[in-house]
This record gives structure tokens, C-alpha cells and sequence, in this order.
């Protein structure tokens, strides 16, 4: 616990886009200044080539990658980086290599999903499988990138025409939405519009379904070149931001009369694979490689950053962390008024297209080709 006085209020985050899939971080007191310009690093690992982004619970860290065509989940010691547990499965690399989901940790148990649509659940101690299901859906394009929601007794996927959700317990198929174009946006959780559900971006609509039965609630169309739905959807009150590239642009959407309405579009925020976190009431995201910010209430740009690549972010105390595609950290006040940068450093090599991750006073940056890094910023 001395290692962490700096870190006033540590947090687990235990799924893609942390505890409540917001991109937000509890954790208070991390430190942007550091000695001699940058982060220390406190261990690297190789972890296989892919995107999948960390998950942190109890002390250890969770992700995947992929190794000579098989899938390596694997379990690390979050403090010092040494392997914990590995489980293999044979899965193909392909185009733009490795897996996309992210492990989900959840009552002593791990859930991952392959980009061929294999989902696993495993012993969070030590590994072993609990059970092995192939969602028997058509793979999008560039493969299943969403990652595993658990919520009451079922674990929910983005497959099919408007997803799929299988006993947490046994891996049996609870419901299923029948065949068609999923995207690559992972399921939230929602309560807006005096309804609660489940949102999953599909290839072409954002649909909200009943969780335990798979029953649509609403849809609302959203279509791009190539399906490409990738951020997540960010719920605020009783509305709700969609956003995708390829020059499709953003929209906020009302939810308050049953069935959603555009309140605004916006071509100022184009989310190609990252999700923007919304703060105050503001929106931050990277627009098409440029880092914005928008005013969530009018979708009117505030201020821009250039030099994201693909890169992703998140918030905390204040700020926001941002990893850009060429692996350069930045540290920017999540202020509205003005863009100001807190801190810049060179902290990866290669593709870096996967949110950083900030868990106990260490944050978490992958790159593609397979290199994980902590940094301190205790």
C-alpha cells in the first residue's frame, strides 16, 4: 500500500472501457509530471500480436493476443509482469493480426471472444476452462471485435442481426437474434428513456434490446461504408451519442419519447475505432486522427488537437489520457474552453491503436505487434 500513496483513490477495471464501459477511471491523485520527461516503465511484456486492451481485477491483468495462428489469453501479475496462467486455442491471425476484444472478468471468471467468434470461459486463478462455445454467427469483415458483456446470469455478445447472450454458467445459448450484419461495437448496458436494456451496434442500427430475452426495444439506422460501427454508443441521461468514420459523422439521439430522435448531427466527430468519453457534459474523442472536443448539448466543436493517427483515450481526475497511434502519450486538461496539454512522451513502437488503461496507479499501453508496457504514474 506505500507504493500507492500517490494514487488517493486506486480502481480495478475490470472490462473494456473500465468498471461501468464509460472509458472513465475513478482513480484521483495520478501524476502527469515525471522525472526526466517521461513515465517510468515498470515492466514489458510480449503478449502476441492483436488489440485487445487489458482488464485489471485483484491484482492481476488480463488481454490477448495471437502467436503462429492460435489465440494466447493470457494472465499477468500486474505489479512485476510475469505470466501468471496462459490458455491457447488455434484462430487464425488475419487481416490486420490478432485479436480485438477484450477480456471481461467477472465473479472468478474470464470471458473472451475470438475474432472467429469462439467465445471462452475461463477459471480466473488459474486458467482452466469452464466452457468453450462457437457463436455460430457470421464474422463481420474484419472479424468479431466486441468484447463480452456479463450482466445477471448471461454473457452478451455483439453477433447476429441484433446479438446473442449465453448462460454465464454453462456457455448454453440463452437467446439469440438470428442471422445478420453485427458490427464491431461491444454491448452497454443502458438505463434511458424510462426503459433499461442492452445497446449493440449491428453493421448498419443501433438497437436496444431486453437482456434477459433478446427482445428489441427500439432501433434507430445508422449505416456506413463497409458496416464499419465500431465505437461503442455513450449514454447521457436519457440520450444517447452514436458516431462512426468513413465520413459518417456523429448524432446525439433523444430517447425521452419511447423511440429514439435526432437531436443533432455532426460530420465535427468522426470515431473510427475508439470511443469518444463524454466529461461534463463535453464530449472528447479523436475525429477522423484529429483530437476534438465537443459540446455534447449542440455537437459545436470546441477545440482540436492534430496527430492522433487511431489512437484512443481516457478520462480521469480531470484529464484525459491519450495514447496516439505511434505510441506517443499525451496528458491534455479535460477542459472545454481551451486545449492544454499537461504532458507529452514517447512511451511505445508501432501500431498503437488500442485505448491505454489506468488501474491502481499503473497505466497499461499495448501496440499491435504485441507489446505491453506499465508506467508508473504513482
Amino acid at each position: 500500500m506505500i507504493g500507492l500513496a500517490h494514487a488517493a483513490h486506486a480502481a480495478d477495471w475490470p472490462q473494456f472501457r473500465g468498471p461501468t464501459r464509460n472509458g472513465i477511471s475513478a482513480e484521483r491523485g495520478w501524476r502527469h509530471q515525471w522525472a526526466g520527461g517521461k513515465p517510468r516503465q515498470i515492466w514489458s511484456a510480449d503478449v502476441g500480436v492483436g488489440f485487445s486492451s487489458v482488464a485489471v481485477q485483484g491484482g492481476r491483468l488480463y488481454t490477448m493476443g495471437n502467436r503462429g495462428n492460435q489465440d494466447v489469453v493470457s494472465c499477468l501479475d500486474a505489479a512485476t509482469g510475469k505470466v501468471v496462467w496462459q490458455h491457447r486455442y488455434p484462430c487464425g491471425a488475419g487481416d490486420y493480426p490478432g485479436p480485438r476484444a477484450t477480456p471481461t472478468v467477472s465473479g472468478g471468471r474470464v470471458y473472451t471472444l475470438s475474432r472467429e467468434g469462439q467465445a471462452w470461459c475461463l477459471d480466473a486463478k488459474t486458467g482452466k476452462p469452464v466452457w468453450n462455445r462457437s457463436l455460430g454467427a457470421q464474422a463481420p469483415g474484419w472479424g468479431f471485435a466486441s468484447s463480452p458483456l456479463v450482466q445477471g446470469g448471461l454473457a452478451l455478445y455483439n453477433a447476429g442481426a441484433a446479438g446473442m447472450a449465453l448462460d454465464k454458467a454453462t456457455g448454453r445459448v440463452a437467446w439469440n437474434s438470428g442471422p445478420g450484419t453485427a458490427g464491431y461495437a461491444s454491448p452497454v448496458a443502458f438505463s434511458a428513456g424510462g426503459r433499461s436494456g442492452v445497446a449493440v451496434f449491428t453493421g448498419n442500427a443501433l438497437v436496444a434490446v431486453e437482456p434477459r430475452t433478446g427482445k428489441q426495444i427500439w432501433s434507430h439506422p445508422w449505416s456506413t461504408s463497409f458496416d464499419v460501427n465500431a465505437a461503442d454508443p455513450v449514454f447521457w441521461g436519457d440520450s444517447v451519442f452514436v458516431s462512426s468514420n468513413y465520413g459518417k459523422g456523429g448524432a446525439l439521439l433523444r430517447l425521452s419519447g419511447g423511440r429514439p430522435s435526432v437531436a443533432w448531427e455532426t460530420r465535427d466527430m468522426r470515431n473510427h475505432i475508439n470511443t469518444s468519453v463524454l466529461v461534463d457534459g463535453h464530449l472528447y474523442g479523436n475525429d477522423e486522427n484529429t483530437l476534438k472536443c465537443i459540446d455534447a448539448r449542440t455537437g459545436r466543436e470546441k477545440w482540436r488537437m492534430r496527430g492522433m493517427d487511431k489512437g484512443g483515450l481516457i478520462a480521469s481526475d480531470g484529464r484525459l489520457i491519450v495514447l496516439t497511434g505511434r505510441g506517443e502519450l499525451v496528458v491534455v486538461a479535460a477542459n472545454p474552453n481551451a486545449f492544454t496539454e499537461l504532458a507529452r512522451a514517447p512511451v511505445l513502437r508501432g501500431t498503437c491503436w488500442t485505448h491505454p488503461v489506468l488501474a491502481n496507479g499503473r497505466l497499461y499501453c499495448r501496440s499491435q505487434e504485441g507489446t505491453l508496457v506499465s508506467l508508473d504514474m504513482r
